[in-house]
């Protein structure tokens, strides 16, 4: 369940008299490194002091180093900077700027913390930034219902900082259930800033396994690894986490993190349940690995160790930027079905090695989903013009194959042509019929998506 703030609201005479805030023609911009005029913010002096009375002075800024950093994620796109960053620190101030924006048709952008992959926190058409990383705190906790209530600055990391002790934690799971009217939960979720602001969301928690194990097998081949991830789903091992890296990725993980990979197709595994149970899932994961070619494995179960082979899945994208010093590196994700998931993954691994492209890859192909981390000269406009193609044909070979074309990293500013093709006519319509149902002036991070 989550919490939003939409800027709908009827119009007021004090919008016609503040409306010069906005001012008309100022969203023209000229280009320069960054991709954008920095010199001249288009807001008003009178409206960024009306912010300041808001939140608080320390709480706005127009620096244009501030204004770049917010201008930007870890994608490909352009810098496309805010023209004022505000910091929120309660919803009741979200919902005052919220207000405020909506009267003087001021764009609004939502931002976390910026690592996104498709520009979705680019400010195309200029306004305010809401960084909303100064909410941050843990509103309700209930042990008795494995439930959470927290803010959108509060990280996973954090949260689970503040569980220990409880026997509960945060594994990155599913809402709290609820199936009264349409799921607004879940149009606001994936409304990448769209729709409106989160500024709550109540998280189920799990209960710690008593028992954890991690471990690391290479492969003779990609298309090995990935049958292997099949097998293990279809038996039925009830496996944590699992994740594929190809033989290029596995070299620069294990380099960069120095543990030294082979440099082969690689699976990472982690088992949880009873002491008992774990040893009969271990047994189980052991054969099917012995029979798709893997190599003998060896388990973790120290908390040290396992959060070692973690951290070093969790730097892939440096590890993938180290291959090329100085080079851009662009994610592009898809989704499958799993019984596709084979096929699939070895055809993109044929189309990158024929496009000339580095790009290793990296998935959680449990649920069919992975990611090619394209690392380029992105002042060589063949090669980035390659890449380009080479994402969109990545793109409509998972959604020939029945999947989608992003299955983690939204559509931002990137995949929105592919979205078109995924859905098609009608259903974009549709998308377009509720954006302007909850945002009549089309104020909510413009540009993206649709």
């Amino acid at each position: 369940m989550v919490n939003a703030v939409t800027p709908l609201r009827q119009d007021t005479a004090w919008e016609h008299e503040h409306r010069q805030w906005w001012e008309p023609g100022s969203s023209a911009r000229d280009t320069l490194a960054c991709g954008w005029s920095h010199l001249k913010p288009s807001l008003s002096p009178d409206f960024v002091e009306t912010l300041r009375a808001v939140v608080g002075a320390p709480n706005v800024s127009t620096a244009t180093a501030v204004r770049e950093q917010h201008g930007h994620d870890e994608s490909m796109h352009p810098c496309a900077p805010p023209d004022v960053v505000v910091w929120p620190q309660a919803v009741g101030q979200v919902q005052e700027l919220a207000a405020l924006c909506h009267r003087c048709r001021v764009p609004m952008v939502p931002f976390g913390t910026g690592t996104g992959l498709e520009g979705g926190v680019n400010a195309v058409q200029g306004g305010v930034c809401f960084d909303l990383s100064r909410m941050d705190a843990i509103a309700e906790l209930s042990l008795e219902d494995f439930s959470v209530t927290v803010e959108p600055g509060v990280t996973r990391k954090a949260l689970n900082k503040h569980l220990r002790g409880t026997g509960l934690w945060f594994p990155v799971a599913l809402r709290r259930k609820r199936a009264a009217g349409y799921d607004l939960t879940s149009l606001f979720v994936g409304s990448e800033g769209t729709l409106g602001f989160l500024t709550q969301a109540t998280l189920r928690l799990h209960p710690l396994p008593e028992a954890t194990a991690v471990t690391v097998t290479s492969f003779p081949s990609v298309g090995a690894a990935v049958a292997c991830t099949v097998h293990v789903l279809q038996a039925a091992v009830p496996v944590a986490r699992i994740e594929f890296l190809d033989e290029v990725m596995a070299d620069a993980c294990g380099r960069f993190s120095g543990m030294g990979l082979p440099a082969a197709a690689t699976l990472l595994l982690e088992l949880h349940g009873s002491r008992r149970s774990l040893a009969e899932q271990q047994q189980q994961t052991e054969e099917i690995v012995r029979q798709n070619g893997g190599s003998s494995l060896a388990w973790a179960e120290g908390l040290e160790e396992r959060e070692q082979l973690w951290s070093m899945r969790h730097n892939a994208w440096y590890a993938a930027l180290a291959l090329r010093p100085g080079c851009q590196g662009y994610s592009t994700d898809v989704c499958v079905p799993i019984s596709r998931l084979p096929d699939v993954v070895v055809e993109t691994k044929q189309d990158l090695q024929a496009s000339g492209l580095t790009g290793p890859m990296v998935g959680h192909v449990g649920d069919g989903n992975f990611h090619c981390i394209l690392v380029f000269n992105s002042h060589d406009p063949e090669e980035a013009q390659r890449v380009h193609a080479f994402t969109q044909r990545l793109g409509r070979r998972a959604m020939a194959a029945g999947g989608t074309c992003t299955g983690e990293h939204g559509v931002g500013l990137g995949k929105r042509a592919l979205l078109q093709e995924e859905l098609g006519q009608e259903g974009l319509d549709t998308l377009r019929s509720i954006k302007a149902a909850l945002d009549p002036h089309n104020l909510m991070n413009p540009g993206k998506v649709l």
